[in-house]
């Protein structure tokens, strides 16, 4: 190519990634727009809540205390007003005694005198004015239920805004992806009276900054109360993760810290079905043995196919070899003996990790990878272009690495899930129990053009198991290994 269309490309595609970065930030500034205007909405919308229920509470406390006033008014004015009408009753009763004690010193009879003055003092003894006692019982005194709110008022003056926690800075370099778990670490820029954190993260397959319109959801994961989460026994079905954490007192919740994106890249891929025998059923990462597998949609064809002896070929007839992919009995790429699937993913650089799980009934199966020309007819093993082991459950029980026709017999239990990793540009298939990481086979080869995961199964059901980072136990085994002259659970072997 001209040197100078080159390097115009080379601009253009600058230029389309640079646009394509400023429409993610423009539709981030829009969305960010969008959201003062409804935060604003919000906020003000809280704040009369607040003012409608502090007014609420000072006029209940003002009705309460007006009460208060008015119960110790009429309390006060009944105990007066009793009294003022028994001082009445008793000055009236006094001042008769008094007239007629006066007319009775007007008496000029002795007897009659002396019968009045005994009268007199009898009245006297038993006279109200003398029985009422002269203090009021109640005073017209009404400090004691006066108010200073100048405090209070002081408060309400002081009335601000919630503090609201600080966005925590996630620390990068503490951040940790391994063994298909991520452990987001994080700090927060002052002291504050934090009572959890809330992190939130979410997949994608684009890098940088996390885009607005970006096709998954945030999941949300709350209460946290360390400055560290780790999410465990995820799948890596992406290239990244986004990840953002906000912190929360007993008032609010705080700004999001500045997104990370961590990258999460992973082996990931299906079961080829066009490429099955047809004795097997492929669905949703499973592969299953069906007996019957093909046998009805052969005899749709036989008989289409004997139809058209019988007069002019029908146009619509279809023979085995040109049935469109969707008809399940076009997919048997295998043939024969060969109950095998491929992966649909090639490999051809790299380190690469997946597990299988095989049905406990199973009777036969194996699992490896193969060269993409494996022939339709070909068992996994028994060519010089496949490598596996295999496990037989029926008749007699074997246990045994596959390659070139050679078997080598594995003196060790069959695991309930075996975990396969190859080194394509190191030339190494290596098999693991994927619980205990206990190694049961190594294949050293050299791959001369790309392989497919490969699985073969008869009477029963594998189970696959794809997402996944190489385990760091097979890491550090594999730095242990390095530099040594091979495994004694090994098929040394190259392909030309």
């Amino acid at each position: 190519m001209d040197p100078q269309k080159e390097a115009l490309h080379r601009i253009i595609a600058t230029l389309a990634s640079k646009n394509e970065e400023l429409h993610s930030f423009i539709d981030t500034l829009s969305h960010s727009l969008r959201g003062v205007q409804e935060n604003s909405s919000k906020v003000i919308l809280d704040l009369d809540e607040e003012f409608d229920s502090l007014y609420s509470v000072l006029d209940e406390m003002k009705a309460s205390m007006t009460n208060t006033i008015k119960l110790e008014q009429a309390r006060k004015m009944q105990e007066l007003q009793n009294q003022h009408s028994q001082s009445i009753s008793a000055l009236e009763s006094s001042e008769e005694l008094l007239e007629f004690a006066n007319n009775a010193l007007d008496i000029k009879d002795p007897e009659g005198f002396t019968k009045a003055a005994k009268q007199i003092k009898d009245r006297v003894t038993m006279a109200p004015a003398f029985r009422l006692t002269m203090k009021p019982k109640a005073t017209d005194c009404m400090t004691h239920l006066m108010v200073d709110f100048s405090q209070e008022r002081q408060m309400i003056q002081s009335l601000k805004f919630l503090p609201v926690p600080s966005a925590p800075e996630v620390d990068f370099s503490d951040c940790l992806v391994a063994d298909n778990s991520v452990t987001v670490a994080w700090r927060m820029p002052e002291d504050s009276k934090i009572e959890y954190y809330i992190l939130e993260y979410r997949k994608t397959n684009h890098d940088g900054l996390p885009r607005v319109k970006d096709e998954r959801c945030w999941e949300v994961v709350d209460n946290i109360k360390a400055t560290e989460y780790s999410l465990t026994d995820l799948k890596f079905d992406s290239k990244y993760m986004n990840f953002r954490v906000r912190a929360c007192n007993k008032a609010a919740a705080g700004d999001y810290s500045n997104p990370i994106t961590l990258e999460t890249r992973a082996f990931n891929f299906s079961l080829d079905s066009t490429s099955s025998h047809q004795n097997l059923k492929v669905e949703d990462g499973c592969v299953e043995w069906d007996s019957a597998g093909g046998k009805g949609q052969e005899s749709k064809i036989k008989g289409k196919e004997n139809k058209g002896r019988s007069g002019t070929p029908s146009p619509k007839r279809t023979s085995v070899s040109s049935r469109p992919p969707s008809v399940r009995g076009s997919r048997d790429r295998f043939t024969g003996e060969s109950y095998t699937v491929l992966g649909d993913t090639c490999i051809d650089n790299g380190q690469h990790y997946w597990e299988v799980k095989a049905q406990k009934d199973c009777k036969s199966y194996s699992l490896g990878v193969a060269f993409r020309n494996l022939g339709k007819f070909d068992q996994l093993g028994k060519t010089n272009t496949s490598w596996c082991i295999h496990v037989n459950n029926w008749l007699q029980a074997t246990f045994a690495a596959k390659h070139n026709n050679k078997a080598k017999t594995l003196d060790m239990p069959v695991p309930d899930r075996i975990g396969v990793y190859c080194d394509f540009d190191g030339g190494q298939l290596l098999f693991y129990n994927a619980d205990t990481k206990q190694l049961l086979h190594t294949f050293k080869t050299k791959f001369t053009q790309p392989i497919l995961p490969a699985f073969m199964v008869w009477c029963g059901g594998l189970t696959l198991f794809t997402g996944l980072q190489v385990p760091s136990a097979v890491k550090c085994f594999q730095k242990t290994e390095n530099g040594l002259s091979g495994s004694a659970n090994s098929l040394n072997s190259v392909v030309h």
